[in-house]
């Protein structure tokens, strides 16, 4: 299925428009290429760098496509595979443990009904556990699209935070 759904997909103009804005927008710069994909990734609606797209920008830069994948198997925050419209990744470091992660996990399941690595019914909402992301200031954390929500102690606040995205 995963390789179906690689080669269903296609570059419209539209996205490739975007695409060659983004690689100008960092000069074609190569060693730029975390901040591109990070870019690029929030341009597909399933949060994730498409073969095709990955192909596309390593054509562009130039650079090897090697290169790209080892960036999106490497970081957390990347992915090569469709994910939900809405990724929350969950810190599992020892800091955020400490802090109580681990009922905020327990709360992020029940309130959104799926497990780890699933996504929701209506393809909002995944559940992910990735290492710190440097919000230990602020956790128990969760960081969705880049953006950290702190301080989630109480089902509520997560509701808050979920139902803020609907």
């Amino acid at each position: 299925m995963q390789t179906e759904a690689k080669q269903a997909f296609s570059i419209s103009d539209e996205l490739a428009n975007q695409i060659d804005q983004v690689l100008a927008a960092h000069d074609h710069d190569a060693t730029q290429i975390v901040g591109i994909l990070l870019e690029v990734q929030d341009l597909i609606p399933q949060q994730y760098v498409p073969e095709a797209v990955a192909f596309y920008i390593a054509e562009k830069l130039p650079i090897k496509v090697s290169i790209i994948y080892d960036c999106l198997t490497f970081y957390s925050s990347l992915s090569d595979k469709p994910r939900a419209k809405y990724p929350v990744e969950i810190c599992r470091s020892v800091v955020c443990r400490v802090n109580d992660s681990d009922s905020l996990l327990d709360t992020l399941k029940k309130i959104l009904n799926i497990e780890v690595g699933e996504v929701t019914y209506d393809g909002r909402f995944m559940i992910e556990e990735v290492p710190c992301f440097g919000a230990c200031d602020v956790a128990p954390a969760i960081r969705i699209n880049g953006k950290v929500y702190g301080h989630l102690d109480t089902p509520e606040k997560v509701r808050s935070v979920l139902s803020s995205l609907m």
